[in-house]
């Protein structure tokens, strides 16, 4: 060999390695998460009672959660999305549109969902976890509750024991129906019925469409609204098996997986709209007062719904 082509070679050979050396330097100072071959599962948490708890005091919906959808099925280098979920349901329709963005978006972005489940799962939280490919859980967690409730108060004799006379114009012969200041209507109540069991079924087919064959029990065991800790409720094919985010991720994509938790939207345009600043003077305080019975509203209906299953 010459020694103009050894002189060739070897500046190639150190060009080659000044260029590789140059790559890894920048992929050294880059964010783990955009570093190539990476594994990434950006993590979303869906906690709290779906829909409007009261009508100031929205709890989970589509509008609150889509953005960080959206972020978590963005994520450069993802290998799948985890949801973390947390909720004793609420609005079904709340529920099955979060459910089909999360569908709607794992389609687009060709990613498998997994759902890790914290203390519950029932009822429209469980509907939002049949989104997943793949259900954990833990063995005290609660899962199911795939029915439809509804309730109220019959308050008619109360208004009469204090001496109050209800007043009430309506048009339309069925515009007053179940009023709690009026006495219970059969006819109001079969048609509630009707359509409670019209929500049922949508409901029922949703399960069924996303757990398939995985379904273990009968539809008059499954279907009932009965819910069952995490064990009973992997042995009736409502989750996949037990497992822990962390454990479980590692167990898939390696020690080194990334799990990025994409927290809702923050900054200045966030805090003027969802919060008041400190020290804004006697008006936002009296604002705060007469919030006071809103509040406790809330309070009372987010505990009951929680305290259905024991929480």
């Amino acid at each position: 060999m010459s020694e103009q082509t050894s002189d060739r070679q070897g500046h190639s050979g150190a060009h080659s390695g000044g260029r590789s050396g140059w790559l890894e330097r920048v992929q050294g100072v880059l964010p783990a998460r955009f570093r190539p071959g990476m594994a990434v599962v950006p993590v979303v948490r869906l906690s709290g009672v779906i829909g409007a708890v009261t009508p100031l005091r929205p709890g989970m919906t589509l509008s609150g959660v889509a953005k960080m959808l959206e972020r978590a099925f963005g994520t450069r280098n993802a290998k799948a999305v985890a949801l973390v979920i947390n909720s004793p349901g609420g609005s079904p329709v709340q529920s099955r549109q979060i459910y089909l963005r999360i569908r709607q978006l794992a389609a687009e972005k060709k990613l498998p969902v997994l759902v890790f489940v914290e203390d519950v799962a029932a009822s429209g939280g469980y509907m939002i976890a049949c989104a997943g490919d793949e259900i954990y859980c833990d063995p005290s967690s609660i899962l199911g509750s795939i029915g439809v409730v509804g309730g109220s108060f019959g308050l008619e004799g109360l208004i009469k024991k204090i001496g109050v006379e209800r007043r009430l114009y309506t048009a339309g012969a069925h515009k007053a129906m179940l009023d709690p200041f009026l006495p219970e209507n059969p006819d109001d109540v079969a048609r509630l019925k009707s359509i409670q069991r019209e929500i049922h079924a949508i409901f029922i087919a949703l399960v069924k469409q996303s757990r398939g064959s995985r379904l273990k029990g009968p539809d008059d065991e499954l279907f009932t609204g009965e819910y069952w800790a995490g064990e009973t409720a992997i042995g009736l094919g409502l989750a996949d098996g037990i497992g822990d985010l962390r454990a479980t991720l590692r167990a898939r994509y390696g020690e080194k997986v990334l799990t990025p938790v994409i927290a809702p939207a923050s900054g200045m345009l966030s805090g003027l709209l969802g919060r008041r600043a400190p020290g804004a003077g006697s008006m936002a305080a009296l604002d705060g007062l007469a919030s006071l019975p809103d509040d406790l509203i809330s309070a009372v209906e987010t505990r009951a719904i929680w305290a259905r299953f024991g929480l």
